[in-house]
C-alpha cells in the first residue's frame, strides 16, 4: 500500500510539472528526482542495512513522471497514468521482476520503477493514439 499512496501523493507534483514545465521540466524532474532517490535510498540502506524497504517511495515519484510524458494533459488522461504505472509496478512483467530481484543497492530500488514507468507510458500513449483519439 506505501508505493499506491506514494503514487497517489506524487500525481500532483507530476501534474504541476507538466502544466509549468513542458517537455524538459518533465525530463529534469525526471532526472533530478532519480539522482535524489538513488542518494535516499543510499543513505537510508547503510543506515538501516534494509534494501528497498516500503518507506522509500520517492521511486514511485520518478516512475510516475515518466509516465506522465505520455499524458495529454486531461484528468482522465492522469488518472490512466496513475492506474497503468501502479498496474506495472505491482504486477511487474519481464523485465521489471528481473531488476527488481537482481539489481541491488540503491540503483535496483529506483531503476524497476523507471522501467515500469516506460510500460505505463507506451500503454498510455497506445490508448492515446488508438482508443481515446
Amino acid at each position: 500500500m506505501p508505493g499506491t499512496w506514494g503514487t497517489l501523493f506524487s500525481l500532483p507534483f507530476a501534474a504541476l510539472v507538466y502544466f509549468y514545465g513542458d517537455l524538459l521540466g518533465l525530463l529534469v524532474a525526471i532526472i533530478l528526482t532519480f539522482l535524489i532517490g538513488i542518494w535516499a535510498a543510499r543513505r537510508y540502506e547503510e543506515e538501516s542495512g534494509e534494501h528497498d524497504n516500503s518507506m522509500i517511495v520517492i521511486d514511485e515519484t520518478a516512475g510516475l513522471l515518466v509516465t506522465v510524458l505520455a499524458c495529454t494533459g486531461t484528468w482522465l488522461s492522469f488518472l490512466l497514468a496513475f492506474v497503468l504505472f501502479r498496474f506495472f509496478d505491482i504486477i511487474k512483467p519481464w523485465p521489471i521482476k528481473w531488476l527488481d530481484k537482481k539489481v541491488d543497492g540503491a540503483f535496483g530500488v529506483m531503476i524497476d520503477d523507471i522501467v515500469a514507468g516506460m510500460f505505463a507510458a507506451i500503454t498510455l500513449w497506445g490508448i492515446h493514439a488508438y482508443i481515446i483519439g
